[in-house]
């Protein structure tokens, strides 16, 4: 049940149905994968490929607009250093969306016979769909992102109702918590909008002449803080008890509490108690759309989950209405016996998660480290297990001492079998581990694994506290180190710090919990970025072979050494050596000057700009068919992907205005100009109807709008006008001054993924990490030169880059490769290369002008450079640093010469 050889890396890579993961071998992908899948997934994937290759042709101009937005709109936000990094939302969010849309705008999915049309299984039948309304379900893991899909997902409801005449959604929300856990990880997202605004849901005012944010009005309600001031434009965010019908639902006997149903109900309850009565307001809205967190609570047609929302469905359709969507989001979308819901649309399953390092990787001990533990002889419960609560301290231990480095907590996570035995694990861990003394926090949970409400008195004012406690244990502000608790949170629970797990626990089908469930709070990840986590699990033989049982979900368990003397399973950390008896970090450390940029853009009008002299090649102006001319799709010039689309009107009329536009805003986006898009809009028209085909053509005709989709005229385009603009904007200030250092020993820890690393001698640093084997050899040549003081590989976390004018012409940055310090005093900064490309010259030509700059302006220290291409430092295999100074090629004029 591998993953297919050819699924990629990166969670943000488009992934093609025919290589998703499904439960069984290889050589049965071409005849069984469809029928081993939730039943609707496998067909709407295909489906929903083809709709995203055409570029959502048929689908709303709203949802349209929002998808481009979304996933084709490139999206910088502020960084905490201050910078701009590129934010870009994973491809499993991404089909959840499209598939919604896709269900919703091309096929009209009202019910469960729309649905049943994609299924794979002829078996499917519609007593397996319990509602009568418009329900789809997204499968996510643990960890992947539901709540930006929800987030999307609302906006889209929102919008599409706002803007399209004859749309069914809504612009109300019911948005509902299955714990008091969940909703304030939610509050704490949606509170002010905040979500909406600090990711990139909502389009810029005038993307596609609408004006998305300030048409945004949306009023949050929490729980029983609802002031309903107008018939739409609201959230109501709550906790699935507070929707309850009151006494129209009767107790069942597959409530996890079943005494009301043996005992009759009590007059109030600790979950139902209720200030103001949320479910009537909610039902007596016109308009409503459901989403559901962590929905695998609401299956069951008996329970009171589901009949509330049946019941707020069907007040809705007598007034004419009917709810408009109910929207589950969750990792588990699974029954009891662990069927899946045959309402699952969409599925990014845990195995593609771990792959893509969108979440931790699980690591057991091996067979060795698990041989060694023994489960005692004794009536004590700690004394029976202190083996695996020993080795589980171990292995924390180690994951705490390096992640600290870099100013994260480790967090310990036990489980136990009931509150008194959690109780005395609590005491056992603060009595024998001094560095657990005061640090451990106990919740108790109810038997499923939900935590326990109260609505009053002391005990809610406990769990109040406990709430505030476990949901800051992440923070560095936070005293507590672990958590011991009757059983894992069954959801919600969004700390990330968990790197350790002992489980001391069996586990029963009464439980209803499910091993991703269990393992599902150690998942979430605690750096961002694409490097691999782990999360180690520890437990009795029960308890491991429970967690092993995942591996039926394709979850491939790592297993590793554990317990003292093994690597701890942590990211590789890189830190300044100062712990290292054997170096002086005063004589290996490195000091940079930091100059003031040269290159920067001068914005000018852009009606500067003179078609008249751009320099380019003419395209040919062809003829095509009147069926080619109904097939104007325009591609992204890179990646080939669909980015635009006009269609003709009713009398087959083309709108080149779309087209201009189109091509007016990709020029602003990619040249991150702020203003001018009226003036470029204009040039643009001019070059295309005046000069771009070698002579005028008439832009009203279809056959001009299909000429400018073809590849060849939409590059033209574009780089014309980003070479032009550049040319006229970016300008070389001519000097520089020194406006501060970087001293290399001053460096913070930083992780990196788990990749070949040299450990240094002549380095301030921990280690030398290697983008490539070449750097490792390189490192290695540095480290046996005689006339090398020191030297360090040039680390982002350093922060030493230069401002560069590439290829294109536009304003970038580069960070050299090595910094050198040398015997006679001078410092050389290296660039290596395993491949030329086309800004190597640039990138070179700029180093070298920084070396005349900083020498300039001061003469402590002679700063030089040199190119290093792997090539010829194969072929002339120096044998030290003066060797490749004095016989190495470097760029000049840009050409390689010998230097």
């Amino acid at each position: 049940m591998a993953l297919h050889p050819d699924f990629p890396e990166s969670p943000h890579a488009i992934l093609d149905p025919d290589i998703r993961w499904f439960p069984a071998d290889e050589s049965l992908r071409d005849t069984s994968m469809e029928k081993l899948m939730p039943p609707l997934v496998a067909q709407l994937r295909k489906k929903v490929k083809v709709f995203r290759d055409s570029g959502y042709v048929g689908a709303s101009d709203t949802s349209k607009s929002l998808l481009n937005w979304w996933f084709k709109e490139p999206h910088l936000l502020p960084h905490s250093d201050g910078n701009m990094t590129e934010f870009q939302y994973y491809f499993a969010q991404r089909e959840a969306l499209e598939t919604i849309i896709y269900l919703y705008d091309m096929v009209g999915a009202k019910d469960k016979y729309d649905l049943m049309r994609f299924s794979s299984l002829q078996e499917i039948k519609p007593s397996q769909f319990d509602e009568s309304w418009r329900r789809y379900v997204i499968k996510m893991a643990t960890g992947s992102g539901k709540t930006k899909v929800m987030s999307l997902a609302l906006a889209w409801s929102y919008f599409h109702k706002l803007y399209e005449p004859d749309s069914e959604l809504s612009r109300n929300f019911l948005v509902i918590a299955p714990n008091i856990i969940v909703l304030d990880r939610i509050y704490h997202d949606f509170a002010g909008l905040r979500i909406f605004f600090d990711d990139p849901v909502l389009p810029d005012n005038g993307y596609d002449g609408r004006n998305w944010r300030d048409d945004f009005q949306l009023t949050l309600h929490k729980q029983d803080e609802v002031n309903l001031t107008r018939p739409t434009g609201n959230i109501f965010l709550t906790n699935i008890h507070r929707v309850y019908a009151g006494d129209d639902i009767p107790p069942s006997p597959d409530d996890d509490n079943t005494m009301d149903y043996f005992l009759g109900r009590r007059p109030t309850g600790a979950t139902t108690d209720s200030k103001v009565d949320l479910g009537m307001i909610v039902r007596d809205v016109d308009e409503l759309m459901v989403i559901n967190d962590e929905a695998h609570h609401i299956h069951n047609p008996r329970l009171a989950w589901f009949q509330s929302i049946q019941d707020i469905h069907n007040r809705l359709l007598q007034k004419g209405a009917a709810l408009s969507l109910q929207l589950d989001v969750t990792a588990t979308p699974k029954h009891n016996d662990g069927s899946i819901f045959v309402q699952t649309v969409s599925d990014y399953p845990l195995v593609e998660a771990i792959s893509q390092n969108v979440v931790k990787h699980p690591v057991l001990p091996d067979a060795a480290s698990r041989a060694k533990l023994t489960e005692r002889q004794s009536s004590k419960y700690t004394e029976k297990y202190a083996d695996y609560l020993d080795l589980g301290v171990i292995e924390w231990r180690k994951a705490y001492e390096e992640h600290i480095k870099v100013g994260k907590k480790a967090i310990l996570f036990v489980m136990t079998d009931d509150t008194k035995n959690c109780d005395d694990v609590a005491e056992y861990l603060e009595g024998r581990y001094p560095e657990l003394q005061d640090a451990v926090l106990v919740i108790h949970t109810k038997n499923n694994g939900e935590i326990s409400e109260a609505s009053s008195g002391k005990a809610k004012k406990e769990l109040e506290r406990l709430r505030k406690l476990s949901n800051e244990i992440d923070s560095m502000e936070s005293p507590y180190k672990a958590i011991v608790s009757v059983l894992m949170l069954k959801e919600g629970w969004d700390v990330r710090n968990v790197t350790t797990i002992v489980g001391l626990r069996t586990y029963s089908s009464k439980a209803k919990i499910l091993p991703e469930q269990t393992l599902g709070r150690g998942l979430r990840k605690m750096y961002p970025g694409g490097m691999e986590e782990y999360v180690s699990v520890v437990g009795t033989d029960a308890f491991m072979d429970f967690v092993e049982s995942i591996q039926a979900e394709g979850v491939e368990l790592e297993r590793k050494a554990m317990g003292k003397g093994t690597k701890p399973k942590t990211p590789l950390v890189v830190e300044v050596d100062n712990e290292n008896p054997q170096k002086d970090i005063d004589a290996l450390d490195i000091e940079i000057p930091v100059l003031t940029p040269r290159v920067y853009r001068e914005y000018k009008n852009l009606a500067e700009l003179d078609v008249g002299t751009m320099t380019f090649q003419p395209v040919a102006y062809q003829t095509f068919s009147k069926e080619e001319q109904r097939e104007i799709v325009f591609k992204d010039i890179t990646t080939g992907e669909v980015t635009h689309t006009t269609i003709l009107d009713t009398v087959g009329v083309a709108d080149y205005r779309s087209v201009i536009g189109y091509f007016a805003q990709t020029i602003m986006k990619e040249l991150r100009l702020v203003s001018g898009y009226d003036v470029l809009y204009g040039k643009v028209k001019q070059f295309i109807r005046d000069a771009l085909f070698g002579k005028p053509v008439d832009l009203e005709t279809a056959n001009t709008l299909r000429n400018l989709s073809e590849l060849t005229a939409t590059k033209t385009v574009i780089e014309t006008f980003k070479k032009t603009i550049n040319n006229l904007t970016v300008r070389d200030k001519g000097d520089a001054e020194i406006r501060d250092t970087i001293k290399l020993r001053e460096t913070r820890p930083f992780v990196v993924k788990d990749q070949g690393y040299l450990i240094p001698k002549k380095s301030v640093f921990n280690r030398v990490i290697g983008d490539s084997l070449f750097e490792l050899q390189f490192a290695g040549f540095l480290e046996s030169c005689s006339d090398v003081i020191s030297f360090a590989k040039n680390y982002l976390s350093v922060h030493f880059k230069l401002d560069y004018v590439n290829a294109n012409g536009d304003i970038s940055n580069y960070y050299p490769d090595f910094l050198v310090k040398l015997t006679d005093g001078r410092l050389v900064i290296v660039e290596t290369k395993g491949q030329e490309d086309l800004d190597v010259p640039h990138k070179i030509q700029r180093l070298r002008q920084w070396c005349e700059d900083v020498n300039a302006i001061q003469s402590d220290v002679k700063y030089d450079f040199v190119f290093v291409d792997q090539e010829s430092f194969e072929k002339y295999a120096p044998k030290s640093f003066d060797d490749l100074l004095a016989g190495f090629r470097e760029y000049k004029n840009d050409k390689l010469v010998k230097s």
